[in-house]
């Protein structure tokens, strides 16, 4: 993570110079001075709290110089002069109808009690969410297609003041959304390279959605649980090894990047993941030989897969033979995580603090006391 002392200056220099992207108007001239929210772990974001109006700015992760966003939250009474403002997109808010491509951002709105502001939703088969899916099923919340070829007529019928969306880099733009007269929100938080950053872009979210105190005491007792764990499990005298996941069929094994968030996570509970030196944040493709020859004596081997039925040792060693030969199958010491029945993708971006638990609780038995496995469970 570059350091908040370069983050702040770089956003000085070029929020001026950025414009605006997406649908929503765009505003003039600047000056003036905020309060800047004490960010204390996201790398991209920075929120600045002028009297009247809010101005948050999105880091270009792709190229940290720049500025991807810059948004100015306005309320939605208040009449003003775009000359008096920054450059940028003004958002109404609270936003009361708004499109939310991800399962994701739709868990954490549901948390925050926004869910009633969500109208349409991306790639609805993906989402497990019971009260989303009560939505789905009554029609109070629509499918609009997928995130890769949204419905646009849909979106268009639906009304909505503000667009929730990944970007991507070189995207290109967002094809006919991006010229709906609608505010694109680019949701970069999965840009983050640490658990606690990503989660703290809550707090920018929750400022959206007029919830901003709640998404500020949430982001804090995360925050809280998060850090107590770590400092229990850092506490511990062992460092067991670990690696994850499983060859994505015949082609590569993809391994998180020691710059990943799962890689810091891993550090974070005590433990020593074998590829932590792969300065990559994102996922790095290797040949099974090689993955083999780095963790074949490590003490733990953590899985996530999608499937009908549970993954157990002997259906592994009908997959794969080869599995067998790892340490981690021989001494029982793999866990799994089926994400076709668990909330894993949509609950721990913005609750990492329970992921963290779970892997502190897998890699140091002395810490196992009333904690429950959610995600990941031994298998069998």
């Amino acid at each position: 993570m570059r350091s908040l002392v370069f983050y702040t200056i770089a956003v000085c220099v070029f929020m001026f110079l950025s414009s605006s992207c997406g649908g929503g108007r765009t505003a003039g001239t600047f000056s003036g001075q905020g309060d800047t929210l004490d960010i204390r772990h996201a790398s991209y974001l920075q929120v600045v709290e002028y009297p009247g109006y809010t101005v948050v700015n999105l880091r270009n992760p792709w190229d940290t110089l720049k500025v991807l966003h810059t948004y100015i939250l306005m309320p939605r009474e208040k009449v003003y002069d775009s000359d008096s403002l920054p450059v940028g997109t003004v958002v109404r808010v609270p936003l009361q109808r708004s499109v939310v491509y991800t399962s994701v951002h739709c868990a954490l709105l549901e948390e925050l009690g926004a869910l009633s502001s969500i109208v349409g939703v991306c790639d609805s088969q993906y989402i497990y969410r019971p009260a989303v899916r009560e939505q789905l099923r009554l029609g109070g919340i629509r499918h609009v297609g997928s995130g890769i070829f949204p419905d646009v007529e849909r979106i268009i019928e639906l009304q909505p003041e503000a667009l929730l969306l990944s970007p991507f880099e070189n995207s290109g733009g967002y094809g006919t959304v991006g010229r709906l007269e609608v505010p694109i929100v680019e949701c970069a938080d999965y840009m983050e390279t640490s658990a606690l950053g990503r989660a703290e872009w809550m707090r920018f979210y929750g400022r959206l959605y007029g919830c901003a105190s709640r998404a500020d005491s949430l982001f804090a007792a995360v925050e809280h649980d998060y850090l107590m764990w770590k400092h229990r499990a850092q506490g511990c005298s062992e460092r067991p090894t670990v690696f994850t996941d499983l060859p994505a069929g015949s082609s590569a094994w993809y391994v998180p990047g020691g710059n990943s968030t799962i890689g810091g996570m891993y550090a974070d509970a005590g433990a020593r993941y074998l590829f932590a030196d792969n300065a990559n944040s994102g996922s790095v493709p290797l040949s099974f030989e090689t993955v083999y020859a780095e963790a074949k004596d490590a003490d733990f081997w953590l899985i996530r897969y999608h499937a009908p039925v549970d993954r157990t040792y002997a259906s592994l060693a009908m997959e794969h033979q080869a599995y067998t030969h790892f340490s981690a199958y021989r001494t029982r010491s793999m866990y799994g995580c089926n994400t076709a029945n668990s909330t894993f993708y949509e609950e721990i971006p913005f609750h990492p603090e329970r992921l963290l638990a779970e892997f502190a609780y897998i890699f140091h038995p002395e810490l196992r006391d009333d904690t429950v496995l959610c995600y990941y469970k031994a298998l069998e």
